[in-house]
């Protein structure tokens, strides 16, 4: 049976619910712009009733205020998540893949075709006036101009490079601080909970740490309630963060951090990468999956701008192993086009790191066969272990297959074009004469700068310089180093303009047509405009920008056109997640008034159940 104060326990009870909503909505008006603040709700039921009985059975007791508990739907918190990493990885390719675009365009001056034009009209002056210094010291200058492009060119590019490596530093920088705070949220959420009380707050800075975090890396989340020893669910929980592709980030309070560790120059995948390019480890020792295809975000956009080599990697088969105490040499077959042709080849020359058959090995130098097979000498005592024969037939490969054109793609075509042009031209030259009296052999145009050869550095021969092998041609120049050969420079008529006529060839004079005589010149200015003499991509000498800069301009205008959809989708994932769990001031004030009336209405019955109690004790009394 009820007692004689049980309306008052009532009213009190909805006095002290509708106090708990007007403290709640005030404190959702407080935070309507307060960012990652998830509106907050009262959650009330009514009492259980109690049995008096009477004809009635059971008597109301009033309202129950169970929690203060946010509004938040999970479903769109994944795909806002979802949609930030895949904004966040275009971001970083618009904004780089622009850079490139700016570098490789011709502004009339000093661009690629603005050159290339002025050194094939030099190449026609020479045709009007052969016998001219002059003229083919113009001719030599329009080709240093050239050649200063490519360098000029290769070394932005490899600053933008160093350029995305250091922000891959700071991002990892970001990450490991996410994780700390978001470790440290953890286990104030469980503190708090444990009591009983939801941290709303709390859990709504955790959400906003993923949000940060999803746009710089993938993130996958999971929360699972933590169990007493008889099995039961107590109030704490387990939130696990993933990252990369399922790679643990944090664990409750646990969470594991990133380090930078910078490639040594024995460690370098390409040719034309800058020294200390970074790959990341865990804390604990064990390594961070860099390259793998469920990474996403901004992490991933500047991995595959900074290693991008649209798929073209060394890969083949260890066909012979042949194990000695210190080193080992390991043969390898290759079947990729690109592996075959030394002109693309773009194979550290200074030593790295090679995989055979799932063990990574130090290879000091490395030698190209022909038909498409090396030799590598791998250093054993440098290597976590030997090379031996037990690895023969095993899968070989260097760096990773990444299907998109970043740095190292357009260093790669740079270097491409450069050293088939560069062979055209010596070849036609050095069939060729000097202007000298009597006329001489004469030698190439274009050489590599300082390479190392003979234990120093000197202009390279190209076809006399092995330091890696018989058959690896022009491997020795790049557009880092390509320029003109100095006896030339310094005496143009050195330049093998005249064609040899030689009738016997077992005399030491060399024969020619005349002093205006350049059959040579005219062979190389046929060259520049046939592409079935010289062919780049499909096109003639002078396309090279053309196919290089479309490359630039598609992927610029790929990566501009998804970061406007995954914009736009973002926008659109908000709206949806904001009108779910966002402050609305007029639904507020709604709900003010509402609250106040309850308020007013349960004070008003205490009032009532007051005057009732006076007359009942007070006045009603003998």
């Amino acid at each position: 049976m009820s007692s004689t104060f049980f309306g008052l326990t009532i009213a009190s009870s909805g006095l002290k619910a509708a106090n708990a909503a007007l403290n709640t909505t005030g404190n959702n008006v407080s935070n309507v712009n307060t960012a990652g603040y998830s509106r907050q709700e009262v959650k009330s039921e009514a009492a259980n009733a109690l049995r008096v009985f009477a004809t009635y059975g059971c008597a109301g007791a009033g309202v129950e205020t169970l929690a203060i508990e946010r509004v938040r739907d999970q479903f769109y918190d994944n795909k806002y998540w979802a949609n930030e990493t895949k904004l966040g990885e275009y971001d970083a390719k618009v904004y780089y893949c622009k850079m490139i675009e700016e570098y490789l365009k011709d502004d009339n001056k000093t661009g690629f075709k603005t050159l290339f034009n002025k050194m094939s009209a030099a190449l026609q002056e020479i045709t009007k006036n052969a016998s001219s210094t002059d003229v083919k010291a113009e001719f030599l200058g329009t080709a240093k101009a050239l050649t200063d492009y490519f360098n000029n060119m290769y070394g932005d590019l490899r600053d933008l490079q160093a350029d995305i490596n250091d922000e891959i530093k700071i991002r990892a920088d970001q990450i490991n601080s996410i994780a700390q705070d978001l470790a440290t949220v953890n286990k104030q959420i469980n503190t708090i909970e444990l009591t009983g009380s939801r941290a709303n707050e709390l859990r709504d800075k955790r959400d906003l740490l993923l949000d940060e975090l999803s746009a710089i890396v993938d993130v996958q989340t999971q929360e699972l309630p933590i169990l007493d020893e008889q099995g039961n669910e107590t109030a704490a929980h387990r939130f696990m963060v993933k990252i990369a592709g399922g790679q643990t980030l944090v664990d409750m309070d646990d969470y594991k951090t990133l380090i930078c560790v910078a490639r040594t120059d024995e460690e370098k995948v390409n040719q034309t990468d800058v020294d200390g390019l970074y790959d990341l480890q865990w804390s604990n020792g064990l390594k961070f999956s860099l390259y793998n295809s469920s990474m996403g975000g901004i992490l991933r956009g500047l991995i595959e701008m900074r290693d991008g080599n649209n798929g073209e990697y060394f890969n083949g088969t260890a066909t012979n192993v042949s194990y000695h105490k210190h080193f080992s040499t390991v043969t390898i077959k290759t079947t990729d086009s690109h592996l075959q042709n030394m002109a693309k080849c773009n194979l550290s020359d200074t030593g790295g790191v090679i995989n055979v058959g799932d063990q990574l090995y130090y290879y000091t130098q490395w030698t190209y066969k022909g038909n498409g097979e090396y030799s590598f000498t791998i250093d054993n005592e440098k290597s976590d272990m030997p090379l031996t024969q037990s690895k023969t037939g095993a899968n070989v490969s260097i760096g990773a297959e990444i299907h998109y054109q970043g740095v190292p793609y357009y260093l790669k075509q740079m270097n491409e074009w450069v050293r088939d042009f560069s062979k055209k031209v010596n070849d036609i030259f050095k069939e060729g004469l000097t202007a000298e009296d009597p006329p001489k052999k004469a030698d190439i145009l274009f050489t590599a700068d300082y390479v190392r050869l003979d234990g120093q550095y000197k202009q390279s021969q190209l076809d006399t310089a092995t330091a890696n092998g018989e058959n690896t041609g022009y491997y020795n120049l790049t557009a880092g180093n390509v320029t003109l050969l100095d006896a030339v420079v310094k005496n143009p008529d050195l330049l093998g303009t005249r064609k040899d006529i030689d009738k016997d060839p077992d005399d030491d004079v060399d024969e020619t047509e005349g002093k205006e005589q350049c059959d040579q010149v005219w062979a190389v200015i046929s060259m520049l405009g046939d592409k079935n003499q010289f062919s780049f991509r499909g096109r003639d000498a002078g396309g090279f920008l053309e196919c290089v800069l479309s490359d630039a301009l598609l992927n610029a205008s790929n990566a501009e056109n998804f970061y406007k959809t995954y914009y736009s989708l973002e926008t659109n994932i908000e709206n949806q997640r904001t009108s779910i769990s966002g402050v609305d001031e007029d639904e507020e004030a709604m709900n003010l008034v509402k609250y106040e009336n309850s308020y007013t209405l349960a004070s008003k019955m205490i009032n009532v159940l007051t005057e009732v109690y006076d007359r009942l004790i007070l006045q009603t009394g003998v």
